[in-house]
């Protein structure tokens, strides 16, 4: 049995999340697999229940899950200087520290290449990023009106643990290949630890072939031809930016799943934002939100041995590429005339 949180987030995840949980339902019950839901504030909403975007209430629910699935969060609509209205540091807060972004494409949607089949692991508690990585104070800080100063921070622990989750992902795809981005040459201190710590992580699994090349040069060699990735591990900024570009390749944000893995949870949440634009219009693009709890579903069955969990993840990941092969019930960006539910519903009768 597995127990699993629902946080709806802001704006399109009020929409987009319920689709999701709607299709893991209908596979979990195809294989027998029992999950306990339940659903917990976040956001907009918590602020609204509990005067806080992250209620210490929330934290604690989620301490009893094995996982959850996470709406996108409006941030950036949330005022300034009120440390009430934050990005809640659900990462930091419960140590996820590998983002795991696959992109695909498919032969019949619009995407500048075809046949691309990376997954992007991108570290998240340490970097550049100050709203991640910091505990207490800042990470980046402006000792005069002329100079502004951001820190990086990167840690052996860090590095190695994420780089590990990359391997173990390596070893379940065909190709079984790990290519390292950094920037050594330059930052010989900060990304010479991390590749220090992935050479010495490559040394333990033989069986999975190992490369590194420069963060420049790969943007350059992702466009031209991603064909050659398999599997991406990169530090935390890196891989802020190279995740969006591997979006970008097979069709844009609305087909970029993701989920962030600690050692004994993980949370699904899609690349994509809040999208306030169409919020409420149920036009929204459910298949990120989907594969993210597919995702889920996944990592909770490898982890637990839950053969259950595995072939329910198996089933949506099916049923979504036939959804999209016969064309017939997807969302406008995808080239379809479908609403957000009505592909939901699609997804789950092709289950």
């Amino acid at each position: 049995m597995l127990n699993i949180g629902v946080l709806l987030g802001d704006d399109i995840g009020l929409e987009v999340v319920p689709e999701a949980v709607k299709v893991m339902k209908a596979a979990a019950a195809k294989t027998g697999l029992q999950i306990v839901w339940s659903e917990h504030a976040i956001g907009k909403h918590g602020h609204e229940l509990h005067g806080h975007t992250f209620p210490l209430q929330t934290q604690a629910e989620l301490e009893k899950t094995d996982g959850w699935l996470c709406g996108p969060i409006g941030h950036n609509a949330y005022p300034r200087n009120d440390p009430t209205w934050i990005m809640p540091p659900v990462r930091k807060r419960f140590e996820l520290y590998a983002n795991i972004k696959p992109v695909k494409s498919y032969p019949n949607i619009p995407s500048v290449h075809k046949n691309v089949d990376i997954v992007f692991l991108r570290e998240v508690t340490e970097g550049l990023q100050s709203s991640d990585t910091v505990v207490a104070g800042a990470g980046e800080f402006r000792p005069n009106d002329a100079i502004s100063i951001g820190t990086r921070v990167v840690t052996r622990r860090g590095a190695n643990r994420v780089v590990r989750a990359a391997f173990e992902v390596a070893r379940t795809r065909p190709r079984k290949t790990v290519t390292a981005l950094h920037k050594e040459p330059v930052y010989r201190l900060v990304c010479g630890m991390f590749a220090e710590e992935c050479r010495k992580v490559a040394k333990e699994f033989p069986d999975v072939h190992f490369n590194e090349v420069l963060i420049d040069g790969f943007m350059m060699k992702a466009v031209m031809n991603p064909q050659q990735y398999d599997v991406v591990v990169t530090t935390n900024q890196f891989g802020d930016i190279v995740t969006d570009l591997g979006a970008g390749l097979v069709g844009g944000l609305g087909l970029a799943p993701g989920l962030v893995c600690g050692d004994h949870q993980a949370m699904a949440q899609a690349t994509h934002g809040s999208a306030p634009d169409i919020a409420g219009k149920n036009m929204a693009n459910p298949y990120a939100l989907i594969m993210s709890g597919q995702m889920l579903l996944e990592w909770l069955g490898r982890k637990r041995g839950d053969a259950q969990a595995v072939e329910a993840a198996v089933l949506i990941e099916r049923a979504m590429e036939r959804v999209i092969a016969e064309q017939r019930q997807l969302t406008a960006d995808l080239g379809g005339t479908a609403s957000t539910t009505q592909m939901g519903d699609a997804v789950v009768s092709a289950l």
